[in-house]
């Protein structure tokens, strides 16, 4: 494989499938399968997904909404997403985590750098939700800590 570690990014609009929100199931299944066989290879993977299928912080602050709450409810979506592809990843077989920028731990670890690299040198799959705050107040997906 030409990639040793890989950082997949999900928006949540695809896993609505054919659907006009929310997860479909039958998509999820295929994200999973497919993400499973890159995974076979020795691929290290992580993943950031998206929440926009079910909430989009822009989209409630154009309708008057205070950006930053708005900002929350979308990382908030992007939690539930995680949830559902951890889910589906681990239906499959495979081992996962799920690490989060606001604090959750009763359903995920708190983003750490160096527990990240690390699920992801055991092979897990490493999910990446509630995004990270930037000084700035804005969320942004990306996390910093896969190099």
């Amino acid at each position: 494989m030409k990639y040793k570690r890989i950082l997949l990014k999900l928006s949540g609009e695809a896993l609505m499938g054919s659907q006009n929100y929310g997860i479909d199931p039958v998509r999820l299944k295929e994200y999973a399968q497919e993400i499973k066989k890159v995974a076979s290879q020795g691929v290290q993977i992580g993943i950031v997904i998206g929440g926009g299928n079910i909430f989009r912080g822009m989209q409630g602050a154009s309708q008057g909404m205070d950006r930053v709450q708005g900002d929350y409810m979308g990382m908030l979506a992007t939690v539930i997403n995680g949830l559902a592809i951890q889910g589906a990843l681990e239906t499959e077989g495979m081992e996962t985590r799920l690490q989060t920028a606001v604090d959750m731990i009763r359903i995920a670890e708190p983003y750490i750098k160096r527990k990240a690299i690390r699920h992801l040198e055991k092979g897990r799959i490493v999910i990446f939700s509630a995004g990270q705050e930037t000084h700035s107040s804005l969320p942004i997906q990306l996390p910093h800590c896969v190099p």
